[in-house]
């Protein structure tokens, strides 16, 4: 099984920016064929996709409210996926997770292996 831990949150200015990290250990790590995603979740809010990329091709895919903005890479020498988040906003507010799947989705069912999150708050 492949542990996930993300770091990165913090409290930021609107307008500012973050890079969040999550790093692959264990067992399980990242294969090839493995879809590492972000998610996020706000306070009283169902968690939902940020987004996600294809591990063996770099193909990456993005929610319509963080397009422009966000920007998902990864390290394979370092079994790390990250987000760089520019331009934050308020409603960017929320704990940000990372997920390993095997399919390209944005749907967290397609998602078994996860992180326990970071925080990122973005004052107005």
């Amino acid at each position: 099984q492949v542990e996930l831990v993300e770091s990165g949150g913090d409290s930021v200015q609107t307008g500012g920016s973050l890079r969040l990290s999550c790093a692959a250990s264990g067992p399980g790590r990242i294969y090839s064929s493995s879809v590492m995603a972000w998610f996020r979740q706000a306070p009283g809010k169902e968690r939902e996709f940020v987004a996600l990329i294809r591990w063996s091709s770099g193909t990456t895919l993005y929610a319509d409210s963080v397009k422009g903005r966000f920007s998902i890479s990864k390290n394979n020498a370092e079994n790390t996926a990250f987000l760089q988040m520019n331009n934050l906003k308020a409603a960017d507010t929320a704990v940000y997770y990372c997920a390993r799947g095997s399919q390209y989705s944005s749907d967290q069912r397609d998602y078994r292996s996860w992180g326990r999150g970071t925080q990122v708050t973005v004052a107005p």
